[in-house]
């Protein structure tokens, strides 16, 4: 004979899940889930978990929530809350995906054959250079 059929059902809490806008597919990190707005039931767990929003256009939410257990005494029973309750997130629009820009090049230097020609009257040897105008007597 077993003594597991005298153990109650591990306690469960009821959790409002909420969003605006509505329509959201929500999911506790425990495994539940539903679209908001909408309520679930889950098993109380002994660590906080949290509840995921997910809209298309929207940005994804994530939500934390803490468990809260009062273990009663003779006067009250046993509770578990969660903190919050309703669950609630603000979805932010979904930002356009911003232009891809082409990385900026540097212009490539020009080549020396497409120099203009040196003008002759500013490449004359000064007056009194030790070389002699190559071009004196051409002109």
């Amino acid at each position: 004979m077993s003594w597991d059929m005298f153990k109650s059902a591990p306690p469960t809490v009821q959790v409002r899940l909420e969003s605006n806008p509505p329509g959201a597919d929500a999911t506790t990190s425990l495994g539940q889930g539903c679209k908001t707005p909408c309520s679930v039931s889950v098993p109380a767990p002994d660590a906080p978990f949290t509840v995921a929003f997910a809209l298309p256009k929207f940005q994804p939410a994530s939500v934390p929530v803490n468990v809260i257990k009062n273990p009663g005494d003779f006067t009250s029973p046993a509770s578990v809350t969660t903190d919050p309750n309703p669950v609630f997130a603000e979805l932010q629009p979904a930002a356009p995906p911003k232009p891809v820009r082409k990385p900026h090049r540097p212009k490539k230097p020009k080549s020396v054959a497409a120099a203009p020609a040196p003008d002759p009257v500013e490449t004359a040897p000064a007056a009194g250079s030790p070389f002699p105008d190559p071009n004196a007597g051409k002109r």
